[in-house]
């Protein structure tokens, strides 16, 4: 067993994530690890790593287990570079190399026992050393960050100024050179663009040893796991297979469950109706009496209630001139032109999709039509009447406000009712709103966003990746609210699933772009 944890309970204030959860992980198990937005799976993986203390539970790991983990959340310091980061991946066999060099730096004090000593502790990190090929280290380093694509953007690149794309690339490579004895991944496919994600696909198939994947990408989850694991309603329960036999079998205990609560409900019904009847005549009380302590000690089933699904309802604003974008011989990018003269023209009505490698430019392309961002040279110019409505890929703030301050400064002429009203559409709970932005996780996050968005009158939507962190009842209900949207939308998008029978035009920005990363 490579991973034990027993009677695990946890929340945050009044909010309880986990009650009494046990799980194990055995060695080759491919774990897929679901749930709704909010449910925890982000903090599941911080307490059994560690980062995050729970209020009750015992986590084990077998001993000398070395854990790799793709966080989500992972922050990365400015002023550091793309090779500091993948170097890091060694660290524990540069603090070894380090200490042979002070090794040898005392040799020449040393008496002849403390020198025997030293001598056999420095052939040990030796043999060290070269079992884990710490002399190649560098060229492990090229091989890898050619295969993601990170030679072309230079190794010596601050990482702070990386898409969320290249980012992500970056900290997998990293993971990738520990070469861990089990991965731990929380959402890899958010901002990775399809050919990556291929490769992920292929690499997690291979892979021998154990992983824990957290993903809304359902495709993607089919692909690669062998076990679910469903964290629902504080509990954590375990289905063989994938997410497509999961689903089936849910829905099935789903159903005799419901079947199992309406037959004793009705007993419970029948038993109460006796006892009230009869508990009065003599000739009938010990009868009565009977089934009064059946009711007793009876356990009562009971049904979880619904999870609130999300309604996206985009508010429509007058309609704008026939061509709403258009570039002419634009130029984008920052120090260095990001693409060559790009020519377009998008008319009212039209669902666009932009897609193509992380870093090639989409997010810049989105930001120069806003303004956002000036452009190199050419132009882009925007329609008459336009009323624009912009999802990015990130939160801005530091996040200290609550859900409902966040929104209530966005619409200050909303009464506190209409804003929890709100925010209640979009799927967040009464315990979501008056948290704190920060502590919500990914998708509570995005549903935030897509409310403020939702609110506010446009005819023109431009979305970043907008189902990156998304649940799946999220993401369907997403794909209705765009589908009906009368006006123009122009998105990022690496999810076929959701954009195909959705675009009225496919855009592949490689066609433009500078950079073929």
């Amino acid at each position: 067993m490579i991973l034990n944890v027993e009677h695990l309970s946890h929340g945050f204030g009044d909010r309880a994530i986990f009650k009494d959860v046990s799980f194990r992980l055995l060695a080759g198990e491919h774990i897929g690890l679901i749930g709704a937005n909010g449910e925890g799976k982000s903090t599941f993986m911080n307490i059994i790593t560690g980062k995050l203390m729970p209020d009750e539970g015992k986590i084990e790991w077998a001993k000398n287990v070395r854990v790799g983990y793709l966080d989500q959340h992972t922050v990365l310091t400015a002023g550091r570079s793309i090779h500091d980061i993948l170097a890091d991946a060694f660290g524990w066999l540069y603090e070894m190399e380090e200490k042979m060099n002070q090794i040898c730096e005392n040799m020449g004090e040393a008496d002849e026992d403390t020198m025997t000593q030293m001598m056999e502790e420095l052939a040990v990190i030796q043999d060290l050393l070269m079992m884990h090929d710490f002399y190649n280290i560098e060229q492990k380093i090229e091989e890898v960050g050619r295969a993601f694509g990170l030679a072309e953007l230079g190794f010596d690149r601050d990482v702070t100024e990386l898409s969320g794309g290249q980012r992500t690339k970056v900290l997998l490579a990293k993971l990738l050179l520990e070469k861990p004895d089990i991965l731990l991944l929380d959402e890899p496919t958010n901002y990775l663009d399809v050919q990556h994600i291929e490769w992920l696909k292929r690499y997690l198939n291979e892979y021998e040893n154990a992983f824990i994947l957290i993903s809304h990408d359902i495709p993607f989850l089919n692909s690669v796991i062998n076990l679910i694991y469903h964290m629902d309603n504080r509990e954590l329960t375990r289905y063989v297979g994938d997410y497509d036999k999961f689903q089936e079998v849910y829905a099935m205990r789903k159903s005799q469950l419901e079947a199992a609560y309406n037959r004793q409900q009705q007993e419970i019904k029948d038993l109460k109706d006796f006892v009230a009847r009869n508990k009065a005549r003599v000739s009938t009380r010990n009868m009565a009496m009977s089934r009064q302590k059946k009711l007793d000690k009876m356990d009562v089933i009971e049904l979880q209630a619904e999870k609130p699904k999300p309604e996206f309802n985009f508010k429509e604003a007058r309609v704008p001139s026939r061509v709403v974008i258009s570039a002419d011989k634009l130029v984008i990018g920052y120090d260095e032109p990001l693409s060559r003269p790009i020519d377009m023209s998008i008319e009212r009505g039209e669902k666009v999709v932009l897609y193509g490698a992380n870093g090639i430019g989409k997010t810049t392309l989105l930001r120069s039509i806003l303004g956002q961002v000036a452009v190199l040279s050419g132009q882009a110019a925007l329609g008459d009447y336009l009323e624009i409505g912009y999802f990015e890929q990130e939160m801005s703030g530091d996040g200290t406000k609550t859900c409902l301050q966040e929104l209530w400064d966005e619409f200050p002429g909303f009464t506190q009712y209409e804003v929890r009203q709100a925010l209640a559409k979009c799927g967040l709970t009464t315990k979501h709103i008056e948290s704190q932005v920060r502590v919500l996780s990914g998708g509570e996050q995005a549903k935030l966003r897509l409310c403020r968005l939702i609110n506010r009158p446009s005819n023109i939507l431009l979305l970043d990746e907008p189902t990156n962190h998304l649940d799946a009842d999220a993401k369907d209900e997403l794909r209705r609210a765009l589908t009906a949207y009368k006006g123009t939308i122009v998105m990022v998008c690496h999810e076929p699933d959701f954009y195909d029978g959705l675009a009225t035009r496919v855009l592949d920005c490689s066609s433009w772009s500078t950079k073929l990363v």
